[in-house]
């Protein structure tokens, strides 16, 4: 992995230096969100703590509203904190301008969403290339496809691929940048049980093979077996955390 953002000045009040680990990839620290439109505030984040560690596969937990995603798109840097402290590795992501957020998920976070996002016209190969092309370490397309098992479909196009090859094409998509962190939102949310689980596996095997830091949100409970650690968070803070003694496999989950 590689790092090529401009270390942000971090004040001592907001946080100590010597207490990141060489190997947390995020320390986020009295993390807030607040939405405002006209008279109503909604608080998505409050006061939110987390610690995400390299190679580790994080699962969050919870219902519609409850946060997930708000904190999964600050992480990402697709979404601004309103308070609170915020580091990737030694950069603090809330002293970022538009463009070194830009930059930061352009080079460090590979994104996969419930929806594929594929551009019809273009072939498994091409829907890739389009990160590569604007990566500045990424492996080829097809070494990417072929991560995911796709390494026979890279000349297809999304309609002549099932859901979950398309899902895994995101994937690929993903990965192909060789992100620091890879930040899943719903990725089975609109998958049948068994065509999920291939993705649960893709995701876990990217995750082992290339040791990214990866989250995955879901509402289904079932899904944390297979990570190191379980969030449940719940009207926007942390509500439950625990560690799995084992990561199961895929397959072994059924709902």
């Amino acid at each position: 992995m590689y790092s090529s953002l401009a270390p942000q000045p971090i004040a001592p009040s907001d946080v100590d230096r010597s207490s990141v680990a060489l190997d947390r990839v995020f320390f986020a620290r009295g993390l807030t969100k607040i939405y405002r439109t006209g008279d109503v505030v909604v608080e998505a984040l409050r006061s939110l703590d987390l610690d995400l560690y390299r190679g580790e596969l994080l699962v969050l937990l919870g219902a519609s509203g409850s946060g997930k995603s708000t904190l999964l798109n600050i992480l990402g840097g697709l979404d601004t904190a309103t308070g609170g402290t915020v580091l990737f590795e030694e950069h603090d992501l809330t002293q970022m301008s538009e463009r070194e957020l830009t930059q930061y998920r352009r080079e460090h976070v590979g994104f996969v969403f419930q929806f594929y996002n594929l551009i019809p016209s273009l072939i498994a190969r091409e829907n890739v290339a389009l990160v590569t092309d604007i990566s500045e370490h990424p492996m080829t397309a097809e070494k990417a496809l072929a991560l995911v098992g796709l390494a026979d479909r890279v000349d297809h196009f999304p309609a002549q691929l099932s859901g979950g090859e398309q899902q895994r094409v995101a994937i690929a998509r993903a990965v192909a940048k060789q992100p620091d962190v890879l930040l899943c939102d719903e990725p089975t949310g609109a998958l049948d049980v068994e065509t999920g689980r291939m993705v649960l596996e893709t995701i876990a095997s990217v995750n082992r093979d290339t040791g990214s830091a990866t989250v995955l949100i879901t509402h289904n409970a079932a899904i944390a077996a297979m990570a190191d650690r379980v969030l449940r968070m719940t009207s926007g803070r942390i509500s439950e955390e625990y560690r799995n003694a084992r990561r199961a496999a895929p397959e072994e989950l059924s709902w």
